[in-house]
């Protein structure tokens, strides 16, 4: 348990941050969710645009420090092989 002021000041930030950081990676996840129902529906365009509108999602977490880089990047080039196989 902390007891000097300064760690208990930085666990209520890490509680926080947690907090935020949670909250972001749900919303991410559930725009990637749209991403996989719509290409498990094999409607390419929703498969399209659904894609589009998780990228900035993805990216967004990444400059939040929620995702590495490379973490989203696979994600996205993953997801975008799938909707291009479609066709």
């Amino acid at each position: 348990m902390a007891n000097s002021r300064q760690s208990k000041k930085r666990a209520r930030q890490n509680d926080a941050r947690f907090t935020v950081n949670k909250a972001r990676r749900s919303r991410i996840r559930t725009f990637l969710r749209k991403v996989e129902e719509a290409i498990e529906s094999g409607d390419k365009e929703a498969a399209a645009t659904a894609l589009k509108t998780a990228q900035p999602e993805l990216m967004r977490g990444v400059s939040k420090g929620v995702y590495h880089k490379n973490t989203a990047a696979r994600k996205v080039s993953r997801l975008a092989a799938r909707v291009k196989a479609l066709g």
